[in-house]
C-alpha cells in the first residue's frame, strides 16, 4: 500500500499531465472554443427563458438559442466579412496595378502644407521632403496592402472557416444545453469557499458580458457611422473603412480618428474644404460621441474597473492574444481585482 502524500501527488502530476495534453490538443481550435464559450455565456440568459417555457425540451430550448445566435450574431458577420473581402480584393487589385498612389496623395498634401508646417518638419531634421513622401507613401502602401492581403486570406481559408464555424456551434450548442451543469462541476473542483466561488464566477461571467456587448456595440456603431458617411462623400470601399474604424475603435479614445482624421486632411489640401469640414464635423461630433458615450456606460459601469484599467488590459490583451485579446484582458483583469478583494478585503484595510 502506497503512502497517501504519495498517492496524492501522484494524481497531482498526473492530472496536471493529462490537462496540458488536452489543453495541447485543443489550441488549434482556440479560436473557435473561446468564442465558442463567449457566446454561451451571453445568450445564457436567453436560454434559460426559453427553458423555463419548455422545461422538458432542453435540446428544443437550446436549439432555439442557437438559431437566435445565428440571426443576431453569425449570419451578420458572415455578410459583412463577404462584402469586406469584395472591396479589399478591388482595394488590393488597385494597388498592385498602380491606380491606387499613395506616394501622389501624399505629394498633394505635401504640397498644400503652409511655409511654417514646413519649416517644423525642417526642425526635426525632416529636411528631405522626398524622402517624407518616400516613406510615408511606403508606410501607406505595406498598410493597405496588408489589410486586404489579410481579407484575402479569410476568403482563401474558407475551408478552415467553416470548420471553425461548425466547431464553435456544435459546441455552443451543448455549453447551452449542459452549461448549467458543467459550472456547478468545476465550482466543485475548485478549493475555495463557495462565498468565494460564487462571487469570482459572477465577476467574471459579468465581465465578460459587459466587455463583448460593449465593445461590440462601441465599434459596430462607429464602424457603421463611419462607413455611412464615407459612402455619402463618395469614397470607394466605405465597408471595408468602416470595418477598420470598427477594428480600430476597440482603441479607446483615437481609434476610428485614425482612419477618418487622414482622409480629412487630404480633402482639406487638395482643395475640397467642404467634404474636409464636413468629415471632420461628423468624425468629432458624431463618431467620437459615440465613443465617449457608450464606452463608459457599457463596459466600465458594469465591470466596476477604472477606465484607465479598461484601456491598460484590452490594449496588453490585443497585443498578446489578437483580437480576442479585447475581452480576454478586461477578464483577467476584473478578475486580478476580484481575487486581490478575497485575499485583502478593502472594508479590512479601511478599519485597520
Amino acid at each position: 500500500m502506497h503512502p497517501p502524500l504519495l498517492q496524492n501527488r501522484t494524481l497531482l502530476l498526473l492530472l496536471s499531465a493529462v490537462t496540458l495534453a488536452f489543453g495541447a490538443i485543443l489550441w488549434p481550435l482556440n479560436g473557435a472554443i473561446f468564442w465558442g464559450v463567449v457566446l454561451a455565456i451571453l445568450f445564457t440568459p436567453l436560454h434559460r427563458r426559453l427553458l423555463r417555457r419548455m422545461p422538458r425540451q432542453r435540446n428544443l430550448a437550446a436549439l432555439a438559442t442557437l438559431c437566435v445566435c445565428l440571426v443576431i450574431v453569425i449570419l451578420p458577420v458572415a455578410v459583412l466579412s463577404l462584402s469586406l473581402v469584395q472591396e479589399a480584393s478591388v482595394a488590393y487589385e488597385r494597388v498592385r496595378s498602380g491606380q491606387l498612389n499613395f506616394g501622389a496623395y501624399l505629394q498633394q498634401v505635401l504640397a498644400a502644407l503652409p511655409a511654417w508646417a514646413l519649416q517644423l518638419l525642417d526642425r526635426f531634421h525632416l529636411t528631405s521632403m522626398a524622402e517624407v513622401q518616400a516613406r510615408l507613401a511606403q508606410a501607406g502602401t505595406q498598410a493597405s496592402q496588408f489589410l486586404a492581403t489579410k481579407a484575402l486570406d479569410v476568403g482563401q481559408n474558407t475551408l478552415q472557416f467553416i470548420v471553425s464555424l461548425g466547431v464553435m456551434l456544435y459546441l455552443l450548442f451543448f455549453l447551452l444545453r449542459d452549461g448549467r451543469a458543467l459550472a456547478a462541476r468545476i465550482r466543485e473542483a475548485i478549493p475555495l469557499d463557495a462565498a468565494h466561488k460564487e462571487q469570482l464566477a459572477q465577476k467574471f461571467t459579468t465581465v465578460i458580458r459587459a466587455t463583448v456587448k460593449g465593445n461590440i456595440v462601441v465599434a459596430a456603431s462607429q464602424g457603421a457611422l463611419g462607413g455611412l458617411i464615407f459612402w455619402i462623400l463618395g469614397i470607394q470601399g466605405p465597408v471595408m473603412w468602416g470595418v477598420l474604424m470598427a477594428f480600430l475603435s476597440l482603441l479607446p479614445a483615437v481609434g476610428a480618428s485614425l482612419i477618418w482624421g487622414p482622409v480629412a486632411i487630404y480633402f482639406l489640401a487638395t482643395g475640397a474644404t467642404g467634404q474636409a469640414v464636413i468629415l471632420t464635423a461628423y468624425g468629432i461630433g458624431v463618431i467620437g460621441l459615440v465613443d465617449n458615450l457608450l464606452r463608459p456606460l457599457l463596459v466600465g459601469k458594469d465591470t466596476k474597473l477604472p477606465d484607465y484599467v479598461v484601456l491598460i488590459s484590452t490594449l496588453g490583451g490585443m497585443a498578446l492574444f489578437g483580437l480576442t485579446g479585447f475581452v480576454i484582458g478586461p477578464a483577467i483583469a476584473a478578475l486580478f481585482v476580484a481575487v486581490w478583494d478575497l485575499f485583502a478585503p478593502t472594508g479590512n484595510a479601511s478599519s485597520s
